[in-house]
């Protein structure tokens, strides 16, 4: 399996704040990967980096071999994104805003199938602001899916959903791995990464802390649950930088 991303001692700060810090990571073909930590640990100033939607200080990031920054136009035919803090038009419907997000890409799928796959056939001529957390979370990861990507980016994907769709994206997620798609993802969700992620890197203040396996992470802890592992690594308190 060959490399889709690879991260190499991406450092990026905000005036005196070090966001993230010579941090490195890979990225294979097919697999889930975790990027995970504490709110305000780099999760999103690492994605903005390695999206180009933020300029790094230093290393080198590349999305399917390509520069995301230098191969902007060609990247966007083949990389899906949701972000948990999504902004879309609110008074436009369900339908509509997919037809014209497919109307931007060259191959995308058909996303009344996708629609139907999440659950929200029914809404397709509902209004985006009429849709209820689990419904307009839905509705973002089948933006990100319309693409046809090849890696595709979910940031907090499960959130607002309850129990039992949460597991239907799990086992929706697994059948797209399992046809070659490539995924990132971040999580609070210890449950959800148990079960989907391949590998894992956890952040604190911008550091790796940990990066490998689920299993290993436990194995290297004091303890033999992954979610108390988790907090041993991060230390995990609120912090005053919870968007970087």
């Amino acid at each position: 399996m060959h490399d889709i991303i690879k991260v190499e001692n991406l450092s990026k700060s905000y005036g005196q704040l070090k966001a993230v810090t010579n941090l490195s990571f890979n990225v294979k073909k097919g697999t889930v990967f975790g990027l995970l930590g504490a709110n305000g640990a780099g999760k999103s100033t690492t994605i903005e980096c390695i999206l180009g939607t933020k300029p790094m200080e230093s290393g080198t990031v590349s999305i399917l071999g390509s520069n995301p920054k230098a191969n902007r136009k060609e990247l966007f035919q083949k990389v899906g994104v949701q972000f948990q803090e999504a902004n879309y038009q609110e008074n436009i419907r369900v339908g509509e805003l997919c037809e014209v997000t497919s109307s931007l890409y060259k191959n995308a799928t058909d996303y009344r199938t996708l629609l139907k796959k999440f659950g929200i056939a029914d809404k397709s001529k509902t209004l985006v602001k009429e849709l209820s957390g689990g419904q307009k979370q839905r509705l973002f990861i089948i933006l990100a899916l319309i693409p046809n990507p090849e890696v595709v980016f979910l940031d907090e994907l499960t959130t607002g959903l309850d129990a039992r769709a949460r597991r239907d994206v799990w086992q929706i997620l697994k059948e797209l791995k399992g046809q070659g798609l490539t995924i990132l993802l971040t999580s609070h969700f210890m449950d959800e990464v148990e079960k989907l992620c391949d590998e894992i890197c956890i952040l604190k203040k911008g550091n790796s802390v940990f990066y490998g396996t689920v299993e290993d992470a436990i194995a290297v802890s004091p303890y033999d649950k992954f979610e108390e592992a988790y907090l041993w690594y991060t230390d995990e308190e609120v912090s005053e930088n919870e968007n970087i």
